[in-house]
Parts: C-alpha cells; sequence; structure tokens
C-alpha cells in the first residue's frame, strides 16, 4: 500500500468521524435551537466579548460612518442603532435594516450605499443575538420582537418605514408587519427564514451546528460556510471573523419562529419585495416562492446563482432595485 492510498484512507476515515460526530453535536444544538427555555442573551465571557467586539468594531469601520449612534430602551433591553442621514434625506420615509442571525449591522456594507442617496437609514443589532445590543428580559416568541421593533422605532420617532429583513430578521420584520401594518410603507423579505415554510434539515443542521460553544474552529468555519452557501469560508474576512467571533463567545436567546398561516399571510397587504436565493436556501427556494405569492402585493423573485448570502451576493442588482421599488410605492 502506498503512502498516497493510506493517507486518502486516512483523510475518508477523519471525513466519516467528522460527519458522524456533527450529526450528534447537531442534534444536541437542534433540540436548544427549537425546545430550550427563554433566556437573555450574553456573552460567555468577558475576554470572549472583547475578541467580539474587536472583531465587531473591524467590520463596522468597512461601513460609511452613520450620521448618529443610539442605544434605544426597550421593555426587553437596549438596542443599539445607528442612523444615515443627510440634509436631502432627512424628512424621507426611512429604511429600517433588521439583521440576519449573528450578523448585525455590519451585514448591510454592500447595500447601503445603493441605499443612502434616496433615504434615511437605521439599522440595528437584534436584541438576544450577538451585537451592541443588550438584553434585559427573555423575548418568549416572534410577538415579543416585534415589540422591541416598535419600541426601538417609536423610541426615534418613526411613524412609518421601509422594512427591510435578512433571514431570521426578515421573520422578525414580517412579525413586526403583521402586528403593525399601518407602521408599515412596504416590507422587504430577503431569504427570510421560517416565513413561508420551515427550512430544509440539513440546511437547519448545519445552523444548529454553527452555534456550539467549544466547537473547533475548523468545524465551526466549515458550518458558516454550508449556512452561507459558500465554498470556503474566508476566516480572515472582517464579516467572517465577527461572525465566528458571535457564534462561539454569544449565547443567543431568540424564540423559533412559525410560518405565518394562509390567514397571516392575506393579512400582509403591504407592499412586498421578496428575494429567495436558488441554491442553499434555508427558506425553500421555489417551494417558498409559492407560497410567497400568496401575498396580496408582492414582487417574488428568485435569484439565480445566489445562496442564503443573498444580500452580498445580489448587491448590485438590490442597490438598484429596492430603491425603485420604493419610489414606486411612495409615488403609488
Amino acid at each position: 500500500m502506498t503512502q498516497r492510498t493510506r493517507s486518502n484512507r486516512f483523510i475518508r476515515r477523519a471525513g466519516t468521524a467528522l460527519v458522524a460526530i456533527l450529526a450528534v453535536v447537531g442534534l444536541v444544538a437542534a433540540y436548544q435551537f427549537f425546545f430550550g427555555a427563554p433566556g437573555v442573551g450574553h456573552f460567555r465571557s468577558d475576554s470572549g466579548r472583547a475578541g467580539y467586539v474587536a472583531a465587531y468594531e473591524r467590520a463596522m469601520s468597512a461601513l460609511p460612518p452613520p450620521s448618529a449612534v443610539h442605544d434605544v430602551p426597550t421593555r426587553f433591553g437596549t438596542v443599539r442603532v445607528y442612523e444615515w442621514t443627510s440634509p436631502r434625506t432627512v424628512d424621507s420615509v426611512p429604511v429600517v435594516l433588521v439583521p440576519g442571525r449573528a450578523s448585525g449591522v455590519p451585514m448591510w456594507g454592500e447595500n447601503l450605499p445603493g441605499f443612502l442617496p434616496e433615504h434615511r437609514v437605521l439599522a440595528f443589532d437584534a436584541l438576544g443575538d450577538a451585537g451592541l445590543s443588550v438584553q434585559a428580559a427573555p423575548l418568549t416568541s416572534t410577538d415579543d420582537q416585534a415589540l422591541w421593533i416598535d419600541d426601538t422605532l417609536s423610541g426615534l420617532g418613526v411613524e412609518t418605514a421601509h422594512v427591510v429583513g435578512h433571514s431570521f430578521g426578515g421573520a422578525s420584520a414580517a412579525s413586526y408587519a403583521k402586528q403593525f401594518p399601518e407602521k408599515v410603507r412596504s416590507l422587504t423579505l430577503l431569504e427570510p427564514v421560517f416565513t413561508f415554510g420551515y427550512p430544509p434539515a440539513r440546511m437547519l443542521f448545519w445552523a444548529s451546528v454553527s452555534t456550539l460553544p467549544g466547537l473547533p474552529t475548523d468545524w465551526r468555519d466549515t458550518a458558516l460556510a454550508k449556512v452561507g452557501g459558500v465554498d470556503d469560508y474566508d476566516s480572515d474576512d472582517a464579516m467572517a471573523t465577527m461572525i465566528s467571533e458571535g457564534s462561539e463567545h454569544f449565547s443567543a436567546a431568540l424564540p423559533t419562529p412559525s410560518p405565518l398561516s394562509d390567514d397571516e399571510l392575506a393579512a400582509l397587504v403591504m407592499p412586498t419585495y421578496v428575494a429567495i436565493a436558488e441554491r442553499d436556501s434555508l427558506v425553500g427556494s421555489k417551494k417558498a416562492a409559492d407560497r410567497a405569492r400568496q401575498l396580496a402585493d408582492a414582487e417574488v423573485l428568485v435569484f439565480p446563482d445566489t445562496t442564503h448570502s443573498l444580500p452580498m451576493q445580489a448587491k448590485d442588482r438590490l442597490n438598484s432595485e429596492l430603491p425603485e421599488f420604493w419610489r414606486g410605492v411612495e409615488q403609488g
């Protein structure tokens, strides 16, 4: 037997062992994900928080400098909000950005250049998740998610907004629109998980694994790459580093959303833009798109050659189409 043959056999065995171990780990994570008791999101250690904040600040440095930073008190804790405005946009209908899991405000770096010219933009870190918001009370349902979003916008004097959400932020944005439809000028859902259906089992598995504490870095990077739909997870990238640090050091306390019922879909009558990835979607691709088309006033699009990282992968298209969508809503 050659050295190469022995090496290849070892790699195959190691790979099989890794998959088997991750399968067990994933079952534990999925149980915690669905059935864990409500709590308060927190960093597991001071050193872990320090590492995360350093990565967060590095990722934020790539964004346009905000006009203002707000820490807004709500009934569930304090929400960190970044505001971008100018003399031209100060009286515009604001665009509110609700981030995906563990992504926070920095995830919008590729999209802000397209949104800022015509709109005041407000972006915040989600309560219960990694970021600079500080949770003080448990979130027991997605209704609570809608309440803290409303508290935040009310605290900033926002009466109506174009609400945009990605991934879990999409589910939260949909919940907000369901509870406060009169405050949502338009709704944009980018790969919104648990909104039009449940995620595919294999994608839910990797998402669950990526959040486990104590996971070896290589394993976590593998899980995050699977969730993001990329072949290789660049651990040197600022956003990737921040997400990895948050996944490792922050214990999230987020309610698991339930897909919208037929009646809830029918009640969302505001103009809605839905973008779903063609492959490795956490939403369900074509099946989810078909269900989204039950919305009363929706533009539902499946973006070719995209994955769950759709806001970054389709930035040029979104940066063009969304301002046009908002313009049409306001003129109509």
